[in-house]
């Protein structure tokens, strides 16, 4: 019985971590995306094609990603009991703070999409750096376990 649970907490993680790497991979994109579409006139076909690309982006891989990830990492959880580690919080505190950014995200593309351009190239490149600096922290997080 020991090693059944043992291999579904392996696939498990396996699962967690790729959609980790979906999600993420997305979270990179979609700011980019939001440069080229601010860069793009306004009613121009071109901008009309980064609506549709955001669009997808969103539907096709950062809601099913996001969605995967907090399911399989809190079935991890579940699985280790880490809900009383103090790593545990804080990454859950980065995860949180990523999703938030990620419905953020979504937000503003709906805005481009009718749009308001709110935020300048500069400060839509320097948004990007957000998921590389949170990834960083919580793969620290899990792997050296600090506290």
């Amino acid at each position: 019985m020991q090693q059944v649970l043992a291999m579904t907490y392996l696939w498990l993680k396996a699962g967690h971590i790729i959609f980790v790497i979906f999600w993420m991979a997305g979270l990179f994109m979609l700011p980019r995306y939001f440069v080229y579409h601010q860069e793009a006139a306004p009613g121009s076909p071109e901008e009309r094609l980064w609506i549709d690309r955001e669009r997808k982006l969103l539907k096709i891989i950062l809601w099913p990603a996001l969605t995967v990830v907090w399911v399989l990492g809190l079935a991890l959880a579940v699985s280790i009991d880490a809900f009383g580690q103090g790593w545990f919080h804080a990454k859950l505190a980065f995860v949180l703070a990523l999703t938030a950014y990620h419905v953020w995200l979504a937000g503003y593309a709906t805005a481009l999409a009718r749009g308001e351009r709110k935020l300048t190239g500069k400060k839509l490149r320097l948004l990007n750096e957000v998921p590389g600096i949170a990834a960083a922290l919580i793969v620290v997080l899990v792997v050296v376990k600090p506290f």
